[in-house]
């Protein structure tokens, strides 16, 4: 029988994937539980074909069935499987929930007036996974916990910056207001594509903004968590990168797709992996 969870996992093809493929079996078959577990839960919400009504009474079932696979009583195998990863790793149940509520704010809300705002949906759909994540890869310090909570929250920025004509092509923009007030920035032009100097100014200082958490993160890392954490680095060189690309195109995501390709997020995990082996 086919593994739903590595099969969810496999066919994303996402950065993640590549990250994790390098970790070994029982942590990486733990990994590819807990990821699917978040895609799924995100694809109750970006699935545009049935209303939000549906996708709340969805995500409410999702929820029971997440609470019933602790007793592995869920009617859904992978989150039984989810059950039994949670109780052999010892990962605390407050991530799961949180992510859950972060994916209710999609169906809540599509406009973020303050960053503190936008700070707080980061974390829940992202530093949530980070948090979950740790504790299979396995830390000494306290403060690889502060390294899971702002490298999510780096990622989950560059993911925005990425994908912010896409996500206003679905109505939602999850730049602060308080932001494209800041740089003489509206609505109309970011649903034109038009990239202006403004808009580059807005792009320049957000970039900065998720390149100062990806910062955070790193200095939140303990010397003796380095060689744990080899995949979650991994991550964080890969989603660096992309920024990057975004200042390359002149901050243009409108008209530009911005992407890491497959070959060089391979060559980044691999880069990564042999780094960490050898040094620490």
């Amino acid at each position: 029988m086919i593994d739903p969870a590595k099969q969810i996992s496999k066919e994303s093809r996402s950065s993640f994937y590549y990250a994790f493929n390098l970790l070994p079996e029982k942590q990486r078959d733990a990994m590819n539980t807990v990821y699917a577990f978040c895609r799924k839960t995100d694809d109750i919400v970006d699935d545009n074909s049935v209303p939000d009504e549906i996708k709340h009474e969805k995500l409410r079932k999702w929820r029971l069935e997440f609470e019933k696979a602790f007793a592995g009583r869920s009617e859904y195998q992978l989150l039984n499987k989810l059950g039994k990863t949670i109780s052999n790793f010892n990962i605390p149940l407050e991530p799961f929930f949180e992510l859950i509520k972060g994916m209710e704010m999609d169906l809540q809300k599509n406009r973020y007036k303050s960053f503190d705002d936008l700070l707080l949906y980061c974390y829940r759909v992202a530093s949530t996974v980070g948090l979950m994540c740790i504790e299979i890869f396995g830390y000494k310090n306290p403060s690889t916990k502060d390294f899971a909570v702002n490298l999510g929250i780096a990622l989950q920025l560059t993911n925005i910056l990425r994908d912010l004509g896409k996500d206003a092509e679905q109505g939602r923009i999850y730049l602060p207001q308080e932001d494209l007030e800041r740089f003489n920035y509206n609505e109309a032009k970011l649903y034109n594509k038009i990239s202006d100097e403004n808009f580059r100014q807005l792009m320049k200082y957000e970039v900065e903004r998720a390149k100062n958490y990806f910062d955070k993160a790193t200095q939140s890392l303990d010397l003796d968590d380095k060689k744990t954490m080899f995949a979650a680095r991994a991550m964080q060189h890969i989603y660096y990168r992309m920024l990057e690309r975004i200042v390359r195109s002149d901050y243009d995501v409108l008209n530009n797709e911005i992407k890491v390709k497959k070959i060089e997020k391979v060559g980044i995990a691999l880069g990564v992996w042999a780094k960490y082996q050898l040094v620490y």
